[in-house]
C-alpha cells in the first residue's frame, strides 16, 4: 500500500520490556512484532507453548525478573525485550478504514501510559479504526502501557503524528465528523452522532482540548455525567464515548 498523506513521526529508538502473561503472548502472536529475548520462569514459559528457536530465552526465578522491570511490576513470570512497532501512516490507516464506519480515536496530549493503555483496551473491545497521537505529547511504547492495554498494543494500529491539527485536516477529508469531547459542548455526545464516520477526540484530563484541536473539530459535545463530578478520567470517557457510537451505529 502506498504511503501518502501525513507522516508519522520516528519511533523511539530504545527496546521496552513487557511484563505479564497478556503483553508477553500478545507479542508473540503479532507477525508485526519483533521479539528481542524472552526471560521467564519454567512454568510461565512452559504454558507459552512452543517458542520459535530465533528468539533467545532465559530461564530465571521470580527475584531475576524483578530485577529486570520496575520495581511491583506484576510480572507473572514473564519478561520480554521487544523491538516498538513500525511507524504507521495516517493515509494507511484511513484507507483501511475506507469502507466501513469504524470510529478513531484522537488523545491531545494524553501523557499517562496507563490511561493511553486503557484507551487502546477500549478501542479493541469496540473495533476502532485505531488511535491517533501526537508523539510529542504521547508516551513512548513501555511495559507499563502495554500492561494496560492487555495485548490491545498489539491488535490496535497507534498513529504517531507531528502535527495533530493537520492529522484531523486528514480525517475530515476521508470523510470523518470530528466530535471533540469536553464539557463545555453544547450538545451530547448523543445528539452529535449521526450517519458519518466518527473521530473522537479526547483531552488530557484536566487541561482538556487545545484550542487549536478544539478549532480542528466539527463538533464540542458532552457526556451527560452528573454535577456531582466535574470531569472523567479520559480512558473511562473513551470507553462510553465507543460505546454510544457503536450503539448508534448498531
Amino acid at each position: 500500500m502506498s504511503r501518502r498523506g501525513h507522516r508519522p513521526s520516528k519511533a523511539p529508538a530504545s527496546r521496552p520490556r513487557f511484563w505479564g502473561r497478556h503483553p508477553v503472548t500478545a507479542a508473540l502472536a503479532n507477525p508485526e512484532r519483533v521479539v528481542r529475548k524472552i526471560w521467564g520462569t519454567r512454568e510461565a514459559l512452559g504454558a507459552l507453548g512452543p517458542l520459535p528457536s530465533t528468539i533467545p530465552v532465559t530461564f530465571a526465578d521470580v527475584a531475576d525478573l524483578a530485577r529486570l522491570v520496575p520495581s511491583d511490576a506484576p510480572h507473572q513470570g514473564l519478561v520480554a525485550e521487544v523491538d516498538p512497532l513500525e511507524d504507521i501512516w495516517l493515509g494507511d490507516l484511513l484507507e483501511q478504514g475506507r469502507d466501513d464506519n469504524r470510529p478513531l480515536l484522537v488523545l491531545d496530549q494524553v501523557t499517562d501510559p496507563h490511561n493511553v493503555g486503557a484507551v487502546l483496551r477500549s478501542a479493541a473491545a469496540f473495533d476502532a479504526l485505531g488511535i491517533v497521537t501526537q508523539d510529542r505529547h504521547a508516551p513512548p511504547e513501555s511495559g507499563a502501557l502495554a500492561r494496560s492495554a492487555s495485548g490491545a498494543l498489539e491488535v490496535v494500529p497507534w498513529v504517531r503524528v507531528v502535527n495533530l491539527s493537520r492529522a484531523l485536516e486528514e480525517m475530515a477529508e476521508a470523510s470523518f465528523w470530528r466530535i471533540g469531547l469536553t464539557g463545555a459542548g453544547t450538545m451530547t455526545l448523543a445528539q452529535a452522532l449521526g450517519p458519518a464516520k466518527i473521530a473522537l477526540v479526547l483531552g488530557a484530563e484536566g487541561e482538556g482540548m487545545r484550542a487549536n484541536t478544539e478549532a480542528h473539530c466539527d463538533q464540542l459535545a458532552r457526556l451527560p455525567i452528573s454535577p456531582r463530578v466535574e470531569s472523567l478520567n479520559v480512558s473511562n470517557a473513551a470507553a462510553i464515548a465507543l460505546y454510544a457510537v457503536a450503539t448508534a451505529a448498531g
